[in-house]
């Protein structure tokens, strides 16, 4: 690749970088947040290398006349001319797919994760939880999807049975059936190893897909609370609209 398209390719991958990680928070669509740090400081080397790489061929006219010279030698030595006399100095064409990436992360991020994802892969397995701490008196009581979901088919003792609970995510609909699910995507590393939690709602209409809302209710009879057979639905009291979280990539305690 010709050096000022280098150069360019390098700049433009630096700044795309810290548009999305510093400026604002477009990172969060495809890592986790400890990552931030990291993608700041590659956009920075990324910046410098530009810089850098533009530098160190910028070459003052010499007084003896031998900057000609040196122009010439340097022009030779980017053309490579193979054994059967083909030039091999040109830009490869798939090169300039190179600038999609860096652009896109300047003018056009791809779109976050949301319920189309999450409606076609089954729903995070939930890990093996023995002890729970008793539930607060507090009701309705704040739990993430991941919490009522193990409370609900771990929790012997089936405190959660007619307690009142709030939690927070996003509508995904339920094409083959009534109803719809709250869902959250979570982020182990990056947006490539995204899985989702969902608990399905019963009892009140669906919003539009991607729609984040705070769910009020209590648990949807089925199968054996306290083992697997117990399904994660809620019976909704109350569905209220809230903003979409910053990091939305968490399964976090409920928006108030």
């Amino acid at each position: 690749m010709k050096r000022p398209l280098q150069v360019t390719l390098l700049v433009l991958s630096g700044l795309g970088l810290l548009h999305a990680s510093l400026f604002t928070d477009l990172s969060l669509r495809f890592v986790k947040e400890g990552m931030r740090p990291m993608l700041v400081a590659s956009g920075v080397l990324l910046l410098v290398l530009g810089v850098a790489e533009a530098w160190s061929h910028q070459k003052p006219a010499g007084e003896d006349g031998h900057d000609h010279e040196d122009a010439d030698a340097d022009a030779d030595a980017d053309r490579h001319v193979d054994a059967h006399g083909h030039d091999h100095s040109t830009v490869p064409r798939i090169a300039w797919l190179l600038f999609l990436p860096a652009l896109s992360l300047l003018f056009y991020a791809p779109p976050a994760l949301g319920a189309y994802t999450a409606a076609r892969e089954a729903p995070k397995a939930v890990t093996e939880q023995r002890y729970f701490d008793p539930l607060p008196a507090t009701s309705p009581v704040p739990l993430t999807l991941t919490q009522f979901t193990s409370r609900v088919q771990q929790d012997h003792k089936r405190d959660i049975g007619g307690r009142s609970v709030r939690m927070t995510g996003f509508v995904t609909p339920d094409k083959g059936a009534d109803g719809w699910y709250l869902t959250r995507i979570i982020f182990t590393c990056c947006a490539a190893d995204a899985q989702s939690v969902k608990v399905r709602i019963h009892g009140a209409s669906a919003l539009p897909a991607n729609t984040w809302v705070t769910v009020t209710g209590t648990w949807h009879p089925g199968g054996t609370l306290g083992t697997s057979s117990a399904p994660a639905a809620l019976d909704a009291r109350t569905v209220k609209k809230v903003a979409k979280p910053v990091n939305a990539y968490t399964d976090a305690l409920p928006l108030f």
